[in-house]
């Protein structure tokens, strides 16, 4: 008995150490997982799984636009799919061109070339997810992917008015943060992109003045922060978003606020639950359109509505990409009102892209123009945002002429766009503490249980940070931060082999509890994928991680 209990023991221990070696985190085990996730998150029009809509799968409809013939492939694709093919009801030139909630049915929108989706659920091209996973494709040698996705990006620009929110007629209202031109950079700069410089400068003649198009749209009217020289998001809709399934995301909305009266920024409105035709009416302008969207019909809680100025709010804040924060109000509610650090710096360095791409091109006029407009935008970013007695950027609320005093990550885009004067660097590396934690940096320094709020962070976020930080030669804290996040990433894929598309900063795992708007963690992860790969670059370059530094670091944060 004792020689079978010292070997059931023994087996046992055995069976402990190998599961602990199968669990511990192992960057070899990351790459794995993220080589065989390309080919799981690419998508083309020749594949049903791309064509059918999962969220209606009896109804699919693809949409070409207004005067596109479809390809021979496409027809036999979408019959084999049992999808419709149907074109658009006019041409677009701008954003809102064709009210989506007029088509017969919604329906994916038409991209001619193949491209990797976030994950989960998501069917789509998505607009600024597609930079971080185009760098990750570049970094993986798959520079036919990257450049396919980025001449969908085109694509979209030509025929559908801008880069969409993703392709999807709903989205033909918004776009998303404008990173075309960061996209263009990263496959040009890659030497196994194109055959010879002639092949390079031909695709660029060709798509230059589509990103100048699609620059376009951050300078209209409707996209400027009042008379502040700088830019907001906008969505050119009204009335709640219509890829909402049903009213339960609008009325959580109302019910918070019912509970939070006082921080209830005007967004609620006392109106009946069954309007008459004379209130109804009244309510197009004050609130949304009950009789053309059953889900503003069913946004109604204990006798009050949202506004019409909340549901604008909610659209730029999808546009922003960052939905649902509490920084540009609850919920997002106020996003429309400022002048954002993070947008405005995305577009300081897409003017200097355009400048960069006119220089090439022997256009000086042109490179003048947007050396002009960069210079512009950097003053008034010093006026508006900089805030030299903190030491940081901070959001201009520019409706009620007040600077935001909720400390946000997109502080640190000014260093990755390279708009920030040395001196400004040295400060906002002081701010670091405020959101550096074991798992990487947190959105912000509040605890709000929305997504894009403490204690979880993304890798977007993360990597801006970090890359800007290496620009300006703060190497040490880049690779601090590249460390910390990347190690997330190894711990979850050991505890449940996935890679998700946001973690927990605080605990350094994917445990994130959500309490205010989206709360699944989703699987995939493309832009996740993209920037661990990148990171895993930075630190390579830099010589690798060093445990005791980064935890001492992060310590004395």
């Amino acid at each position: 008995m004792k020689v079978r209990s010292r070997f059931v023991t023994f087996a046992c221990a055995a069976l402990v150490a190998a599961t602990a070696l199968a669990a511990a985190p192992d960057p070899a085990r990351t790459r794995s997982y993220i080589d065989h996730a390309w080919s799981t998150l690419t998508r083309s029009v020749k594949e049903c799984r791309a064509l059918v809509d999962p969220k209606v799968p009896s109804r699919s409809v693809i949409y070409l636009p207004a005067g596109v013939a479809a390809p021979a492939s496409l027809v036999q694709s979408a019959k084999r799919c049992g999808v419709r093919v149907e074109n658009l009801p006019a041409p677009i030139h701008e954003l809102g061109d064709v009210d989506p909630t007029g088509l017969p049915a919604q329906g994916l929108l038409y991209l001619p070339h193949p491209y990797v989706v976030p994950g989960g659920f998501f069917n789509e091209m998505y607009g600024w997810d597609s930079y971080f996973i185009v760098l990750g494709l570049v970094a993986d040698h798959r520079e036919s992917l990257a450049l396919d996705m980025v001449d969908n990006a085109l694509y979209e620009v030509e025929y559908y008015g801008g880069v969409l929110n993703a392709n999807r007629t709903y989205y033909l209202t918004r776009s998303q943060p404008p990173l075309l031109t960061a996209m263009m950079t990263a496959v040009m700069g890659d030497p196994a992109t194109f055959h010879g410089g002639a092949a390079k400068r031909a695709w660029l003649e060709r798509a230059y003045p589509l990103a100048v198009r699609n620059h376009d749209i951050w300078t209209r009217k409707q996209h400027l922060a009042g008379n502040t020289g700088l830019s907001r998001y906008f969505d050119f809709g009204h009335g709640p978003v219509i890829e909402m399934p049903d009213s339960d995301y609008y009325v959580g909305v109302i019910r918070w606020l019912r509970a939070h009266p006082a921080q209830d920024p005007g967004y609620l409105i006392k109106a009946p639950q069954y309007p008459d035709a004379v209130q109804a009416a009244a309510l197009k302008t004050t609130s949304c359109d009950i009789t053309r969207s059953k889900i503003c019909a069913g946004d109604w809680l204990d006798g009050y509505r949202l506004t019409a100025d909340y549901y604008l709010g909610d659209r730029a804040m999808r546009e922003s990409g960052f939905d649902t924060d509490f920084h540009f109000g609850p919920w997002g509610g106020s996003t429309h009102h400022y002048a954002g650090a993070g947008l405005n710096s995305l577009l300081y360095r897409y003017e200097r892209d355009l400048e960069d791409f006119a220089k090439a091109l022997g256009k000086t006029a042109d490179a003048e123009h947007w050396a002009a407009a960069a210079e512009a935008r950097r003053k008034a970013m010093d006026k508006y945002l900089w805030h030299a007695d903190q030491g940081r950027y901070m959001d201009w609320d520019f409706v009620s002429g007040k600077a935001s005093t909720d400390p946000y990550l997109t502080m640190f885009y000014p260093l990755w766009a390279g708009v920030a004067s040395p001196q400004q660097a040295r400060m906002l590396v002081g701010q670091l503490k405020l959101f550096e934690h074991r798992g990487g940096l947190a959105m912000s320094t509040r605890d709000t249980g929305a997504q894009w709020d403490a204690p979880f962070g993304w890798a977007p976020t993360n990597w801006i940070a970090a890359k800007g930080l290496q620009d300006y030669g703060f190497k040490t804290d880049a690779l601090r931060i590249s460390c910390a996040f990347t190690g997330t990433v190894d711990r979850s894929l050991a505890k449940d082999g996935t890679i998700r598309e946001k973690y927990n900063m605080v605990l350094g795992n994917a445990d994130v509890k959500i309490t205010a708007g989206y709360k699944t963690n989703v699987i995939g992860f493309g832009w996740t994928n993209g920037v661990y790969l990148r990171m895993r670059h930075l630190i390579e370059a830099d010589g690798g991680c060093n445990a005791t530094r980064t935890t001492q670091a992060v310590a004395a944060h």
